[in-house]
C-alpha cells in the first residue's frame, strides 16, 4: 500500500476556464483524489487563479490604472475563491482551514489540505515550493492546460520541440528570472529558482487528462515534462 504525500498545484484554467467553473472536471478530479486517499495517500492541493483572476484584472484596468500590488491582490483573492471551492467539494476529507501562509506549519490529520495564494510578489507555484520545503515533500505535480514544456514558445515557433525531461538550468533559461502578475509560464521563474535550490522535482502535465494523472500518482508511465 502506498503511503505518500503529494503536492498538486492546480491551474486556475482547469478550475475556471473561459466558459465558467468546470464542475465536470472537478467531479472527475475529486473522484480520483478520493480513490487515492483510501490508499493512505495525503494531498496538498494549491489552487490557481486563472480566468477568474484575469477577469478581475481586466475589469479594474478598464476603469483605472492599477499598480503591481493591486494586480497581485486581485489574483490572490481569485486563488482564495478557487481554493474555497476545492475545500467545499472535499468538505468531509479536507482540513477546514485553507493555507494562506505557507511558512506557517499546519498540523492536521486530514488527508487533504487546501492552499491558496499568499502575498504580492509570489505566485501559487511559489506557494507550492514553500509548502514542499515546509513539509519535506520532494515532488510537485503542476497541473495546467498544456501537455508538455517545449524548448521554445510553440505559439511563436513552429519548430518548437517537446521536452519530456529538463534540467533546472534549461528550464530557467527558458522562463527567465522575473515574476510578473499574470505571467503565462509553465512554472513561474521565482518558484523555479526556489525549487532548484531545494533539489525539487516538478512535473508539468495537462490536468484535464485524469487518467494520465492517475498513472503519474501510481508511478506508471505518463505524458508530461519532468524538471529536476
Amino acid at each position: 500500500m502506498r503511503k505518500k504525500t503529494y503536492i498538486i498545484s492546480i491551474g486556475g484554467s482547469l478550475i475556471v476556464p473561459s466558459e465558467g467553473v468546470d464542475w465536470h472536471y472537478l467531479q472527475k478530479f475529486r473522484a480520483l483524489i478520493l480513490q487515492e486517499i483510501k490508499k493512505s495517500c495525503k494531498f496538498f492541493l494549491i489552487a490557481g487563479g486563472g480566468r477568474t483572476s484575469r477577469n478581475y484584472v481586466t475589469a479594474a484596468s478598464r476603469v483605472v490604472k492599477i499598480g503591481r500590488e493591486d494586480l497581485d491582490w486581485l489574483g490572490i483573492h481569485a486563488t482564495r475563491l478557487n481554493a474555497h471551492l476545492l475545500r467545499t467539494i472535499f468538505r468531509d476529507q479536507a482540513n477546514p482551514e485553507i493555507i494562506k501562509n505557507p511558512t506557517f506549519r499546519l498540523f492536521s490529520k486530514k488527508k487533504i489540505i487546501i492552499a491558496s495564494g499568499w502575498k504580492p510578489g509570489w505566485s501559487t507555484d511559489y506557494v507550492a515550493a514553500m509548502i514542499a520545503q515546509e513539509y519535506g515533500v520532494k515532488t510537485i505535480i503542476n497541473l495546467s492546460n498544456i501537455d508538455y514544456v517545449y524548448d521554445k514558445d510553440p505559439n511563436k515557433h513552429k519548430n518548437a520541440k517537446i521536452k519530456t525531461k529538463m534540467t533546472w538550468q534549461e528550464f530557467r533559461k527558458l522562463v527567465g528570472n522575473k515574476w510578473d502578475p499574470g505571467l503565462n509560464a509553465p512554472f513561474d521563474p521565482i518558484a523555479a529558482k526556489k525549487s532548484q535550490e531545494l533539489g525539487m522535482v516538478v512535473i508539468i502535465m495537462n490536468g484535464k487528462n485524469i487518467e494520465n494523472l492517475k498513472n503519474c500518482l501510481a508511478g506508471k508511465k505518463f505524458n508530461g515534462t519532468v524538471i529536476s
